[in-house]
């Protein structure tokens, strides 16, 4: 690009020489659930790296992304913008609309926007070698190197792997070896390691996985075919039912209960009348095991070129997911997935948390994070302050002292957080004004304030309160009885949307309601 960037001054810790800034590895991870690793809670998945990584850093219980499907949060990552700012919104390209929904989509970018600067080109501006391996999926007319990487591989993929899948690399350039795409990425960043050793490097390893196709690595699905025939039987429903809040009539939860139990619901899987989906409670996907266990094994890898070139004192670690796992099937109103299939589209369970990608409840968005910054951060802790990911862009320019004369980010550094120390992140926010692939839920907003969260639906303009730390699996709507914080909570929304100017949804004037699901007999 032949724009002028703005100015950035990187500060020498101590007089060390710039040769002597700390390396950074950010290392995220597709649909990644925040209960899919053992240092949260997963004890069918078997992911020690991680769990080393974290018993190394700070663990951040309320890490949480910046949208519950993947490419806003990449672009907020990556500029400290929130997707509302940046009018990039939802994953791209993105779906058009459809007869049944209420409301048109808002209008979005289709690409991460030029002018926007990436924490890739201020990195490299103060003398850093930048890499991107794996997933980009911000635009398929911008490429990572026309935003501040010197190098991405494989450069012939945008997005998702699809249909080419995990175990082919061979069909894709960049990746011309029989190895299965997870280990051959993290191959080829530890050889980028390797090169650049002996200068500041920005390492960042976006994997494809764990996002589908769900397909493990044989010798671990294996492992986990053997693991899963040693255990003894998990406890409760292998789906419950969740309807839409928004939609005209949301059944209880007792009511649902009773429903998953016909014939009629029991037996399929589909997207049911009145914006009701299954959703999937266990933790038992073999194939999927062995894609979150290739992923932490390349953590490992990553790990260990470190160490052998005695820079792992001298590198940030970063670890986390782009959205929350995929516990309910990616579909539309009359979607169905036959029962042997089913794996592949419903493959994981984000309990405790209430949901999944593509929602706004803690199952979409909250994630795990990990944050390791060797003789400066505490070693070992867990720290409950919500932060977000628009929050990484400021972080790391502090951590590695290059300060940024832009002001107009929405992220706010939490090095203190990282230190041990307390700070009020204050409130986070986010912005969906779109029909998600994932769960038949209406479009929607939310804020998380200290211990509430607030979700406000456009659809109908529903709403709904919950106390995060009393009620993590979002059971118990507030709405109305703690009547002024919803208040207080909403106008704090609404006025965040008009500081960002926030694209809204308009009435769909080709809205059939004969085409909506909920308006139809179950068949």
């Amino acid at each position: 690009m032949n724009r002028t960037l703005p100015t950035f001054t990187a500060v020498l810790f101590c007089g060390i020489a710039q040769a002597k800034l700390p390396n950074i590895v950010f290392f995220l991870v597709d649909d990644l659930g925040w209960s899919d690793v053992g240092c949260n809670g997963s004890t069918f998945y078997d992911t020690p790296n991680i769990d080393q990584l974290a018993a190394e850093g700070v663990r951040f219980t309320d890490g949480y992304a910046a949208c519950h499907v993947c490419s806003p949060t990449r672009a907020s990552i990556l500029t400290g913008k929130y997707p509302a700012t940046l009018n990039l919104t939802d994953w791209l390209n993105g779906r058009g609309n459809r007869p049944y929904q209420v409301l048109l989509n808002a209008e979005k970018a289709m690409s991460l926007d030029p002018e926007e600067t990436t924490l890739a080109e201020v990195l490299k501006e103060a003398g850093y070698a930048t890499a991107l391996f794996g997933k980009w999926h911000l635009g398929g007319k911008t490429n990572p190197t026309e935003h501040g990487f010197d190098v991405h591989e494989p450069h012939s993929v945008n997005s998702n792997l699809g249909k080419r899948g995990f175990r082919s690399p061979e069909n894709i350039p960049g990746l011309d070896r029989g190895e299965y795409v997870t280990d051959r990425l993290a191959e080829l960043a530890a050889q980028y390691i390797e090169e650049n050793k002996d200068r500041p490097f920005l390492l960042y390893m976006s994997h494809f996985s764990v996002h589908d196709p769900i397909q493990g690595r044989p010798d671990l699905v294996e492992k986990y075919k053997r693991k899963l025939a040693s255990m003894p039987p998990q406890s409760g429903p292998d789906f419950i039912l969740e309807g839409n809040p928004d939609s005209p009539t949301y059944p209880s939860r007792a009511e649902l209960d009773a429903l998953v139990k016909l014939p009629e619901y029991a037996d399929t899987y589909k997207s049911y009348p009145n914006d009701l989906v299954k959703v999937k409670q266990k933790q038992d996907n073999v194939q999927l095991a062995g894609m979150v266990e290739s992923v932490d094994q390349s953590l490992g890898t990553l790990m260990e070129k470190l160490k052998a070139h005695g820079i792992e004192d001298n590198t940030i670690v970063i670890f986390m997911s782009d959205n929350g796992g995929m516990s309910v099937m990616n579909g539309t109103p009359h979607s169905s997935v036959p029962k042997e299939r089913l794996n592949g589209v419903t493959s994981s369970s984000n309990l405790p948390l209430r949901g999944a990608k593509g929602w706004l409840y803690e199952g979409g968005i909250r994630v795990p994070l990990i944050v390791k910054w060797p003789h400066h951060g505490k070693i070992g802790t867990v720290c409950d302050e919500p932060v977000i990911s628009t929050d990484f862009f400021p972080t790391i320019l502090e951590m590695v002292g290059v300060e940024n004369k832009t002001k107009d980010i929405d992220g706010k550094s939490f090095t203190r957080l990282v230190r041990g120390e307390e700070m009020d992140r204050g409130p986070i926010y986010w912005h969906f004004p779109h029909y998600s692939n994932h769960g038949m839920q209406s479009p929607g907003g939310a804020i998380r304030d200290g211990d509430y969260k607030l979700l406000e639906y456009f659809e109908n303009g529903t709403v709904q309160l919950f106390n995060l730390v009393n009620d993590i699996g979002e059971q118990n709507d507030l709405s109305e009885i703690e009547v002024e914080k919803t208040k207080e909570l909403t106008k704090k929304l609404h006025q965040w949307r008009k500081e960002v100017d926030a694209q809204m949804m308009i009435p769909n004037p080709d809205y059939d309601p004969a085409k909506d699901l909920w308006s139809e007999p179950a068949r």
